[in-house]
């Protein structure tokens, strides 16, 4: 996640807005989740909205509509391609977890959609998997929009929080830095001005 956050940090804020989108968006609709966690980017883009890059209203904005917008284009590639949809061969690797979201669509149906979306897994492929079951879109609209939402503005605030904490904890550790510099400089003093003490009042030897 550092190297991730010193990347985005060395580019504008438009481009930032691009990037944290695209990740939030190509993780539902293009499947790529497993490769580029779009709820990783999403956290990095509050980090950063914290240090000022980006505002921090406008980016959960764009990553809430680029949420709902992603599963509604998964969605619709599951409704038109169906099952065999998952049958290709990079979810023939993970074919266990495909038969959990399956089962979780089939048991839970459209709450299914609210709960994929806060699981890393599930989030790539059940927007899928109910376009795949012919599930009403408005149905799956209003669970994804209600999931995208808090999801979205959770975790953008959840980076805001952590950049704030990490600022706090670079200006303790300066500020400690700082008081211990300081009482060695003290401690230092103090030591010469004894030993310097000591030795002006120390016996001279005899003349012979």
């Amino acid at each position: 996640m550092h190297a991730l956050v010193d990347w985005l940090a060395g580019l504008s804020g438009a481009v930032v807005y691009v990037v944290v989108t695209a990740m939030v968006f190509a993780e539902d609709a293009l499947f790529v989740g497993f490769l580029l966690p779009g709820e990783t980017a999403v956290i990095v883009g509050g980090v950063l909205a914290r240090q000022g890059t980006v505002d921090l209203a406008w980016l959960t904005v764009a990553v809430v509509l680029a949420a709902i917008a992603g599963d509604s284009v998964g969605y619709e590639i599951g409704r038109r391609l169906g099952p065999p949809l998952l049958d290709r061969r990079p979810l023939r690797r993970r074919a266990e977890g495909v038969d959990k979201a399956r089962d979780l669509i089939r048991r839970r149906g459209p709450a299914a959609v609210f709960v994929g979306r806060f699981v890393g897994f599930f989030r790539s492929l059940v927007p899928a998997m109910a376009g795949a079951s012919d599930m009403p879109y408005r149905r799956f609209l209003l669970y994804n929009a209600l999931a995208g939402l808090i999801w979205g503005v959770g975790n953008v605030l959840l980076g805001y929080a952590a950049g704030a904490a990490y600022e706090r904890a670079v200006s303790l550790v300066g500020r400690t830095v700082a008081l211990a510099a300081a009482a060695a400089v003290v401690v230092a003093l103090v030591v010469w001005r004894i030993r310097l003490h000591r030795r002006s009042g120390s016996p001279k030897a005899p003349v012979n």
